[in-house]
């Protein structure tokens, strides 16, 4: 690989690497994905530890995350017993399978708790430190509602992506069917 494509990969599996971890993904999470994303071929867990200078146990720990995130897919090669990983390519894809991860039971506990402290303040109306309780509940409260609202924008955009997707393919059928 000549010095040009090799700094342009590197400064690319750099970003992405950043871009992760702004998102509150481990940076070599990242860096697995860009190295898989910018891979012509199916890439094994070895070429990824060589690739991207990390243990393979922390490889095998991210590609399993990317795989539930589905932003990464395992191919199977008959007669060989390596796994090979291939990279989602669609954002859009990628994107919605990330806002579904709010679905999942971990973070709608998270959530849920916000909501419950706010419902342990309600009686600190007389108390001592009723000051204090107040500004609590004023700060829970926004947080509540930001939540409330981010997780109605969020499940708006999946049903959008979910209609999206049908309306193209009903119009793909009848498009098909006139041929």
């Amino acid at each position: 690989m000549n010095d040009a494509i090799a700094q342009a990969r590197e400064h690319f599996v750099s970003g992405v690497s950043r871009i992760a971890h702004f998102w509150g993904f481990p940076k070599a999470m990242g860096a697995i994905y860009a190295t898989i994303y910018l891979s012509p071929e199916p890439a094994t867990l070895d070429e990824l530890v060589s690739l991207v200078g990390v243990s393979k146990g922390a490889v095998s720990t991210s590609v399993s995350h990317l795989q539930r995130l589905k932003m990464v897919h395992k191919k199977i090669k008959v007669g060989d017993r390596k796994d090979y990983y291939t990279a989602e390519t669609d954002f859009w894809k990628i994107i919605k399978n990330i806002l579904k991860e709010r679905e999942k039971h971990e973070f709608d506990l998270a959530l849920r708790t916000v909501g419950e402290s706010l419902e342990m303040l309600e009686g600190e109306g007389a108390s001592s430190q009723q000051k204090l309780a107040a500004f609590y509940k004023e700060r829970m409260g926004a947080m509540k509602r930001f939540f409330d609202s981010l997780d109605s924008l969020v499940g708006a955009i999946v049903a959008l992506d979910d209609l999206r997707v049908a309306t193209v393919s009903k119009l793909f059928a009848k498009f098909s069917g006139n041929l």
